[in-house]
């Protein structure tokens, strides 16, 4: 498992170098993993693998640092945790306290996409181990798996619970995932989607233009 990890490593680090080669300057990954570590059915699930949850934290933390190691400056590197996202539906839960002090203190990359639009990401109290500085923490508090406006001044009170652990310069908005992780999509219509996106933009203007 270990020259597994190793090998997984560098094609993730000569993948970055090739986007980085054809022009791209944002590159959001898309890592699960973690959202599995907040959950205590994906973690027992875990341990009756013979695995070591603690463990696998560091494993995914060092293959992440080392396919971003000699990453050119001018590239802002996001990762985005999600807890399923097929038709509406949803994998694991839990909050992100078991990997919050090595997701976010310890994996080097510039913003993190939270999914926190439903009780099931848990509080933002682990968002105390975002270090202070340039790093940023995207709360996703908007949802894409049903098309129900969230009301905008709901929006801005979690935000302002959030700033009880993280200063607001390093916080941001935007949907709890993607519209469509799969072909299927989610059960919303199009229009419904633009209303999310726009919900999103004029909220953060509101807050982040004072």
């Amino acid at each position: 498992m270990d020259a597994f990890f190793a090998d997984l490593a560098d094609t993730y680090r000569d993948a970055v170098k090739a986007f980085y080669d054809a022009g791209c300057r944002y590159l959001q990954l898309d890592d699960t993993v973690w959202a599995y570590l907040c959950s205590q059915k994906e973690l027992d699930a875990a341990r009756s693998r013979g695995d070591d949850p603690d463990h696998l934290q560091r494993i995914y933390a060092e293959v992440l640092n080392h396919a971003l190691a000699d990453r050119p400056k001018d590239l802002y590197v996001s990762l985005h945790v999600c807890r399923g996202n097929f038709r509406s539906t949803w994998i694991s839960e839990g909050g992100y306290e078991p990997v919050a002090e090595t997701l976010l203190g310890q994996v080097d990359v510039d913003a993190y996409f939270l999914e926190y639009d439903t009780e099931r990401a848990g509080g933002f109290e682990p968002l105390r181990f975002l270090p202070e500085g340039h790093k940023q923490a995207v709360l996703g508090l908007v949802t894409t798996k049903t098309g129900a406006l969230e009301p905008a001044e709901e929006i801005k009170k979690r935000i302002e619970e959030a700033q009880r652990f993280v200063a607001l310069d390093q916080l941001c908005l935007s949907p709890q995932c993607g519209f469509a992780s799969t072909e299927e999509g989610n059960l919303l219509s199009e229009e419904e989607q633009w209303d999310k996106l726009r919900l999103v933009v004029a909220t953060s203007q509101s807050i982040w233009s004072r």
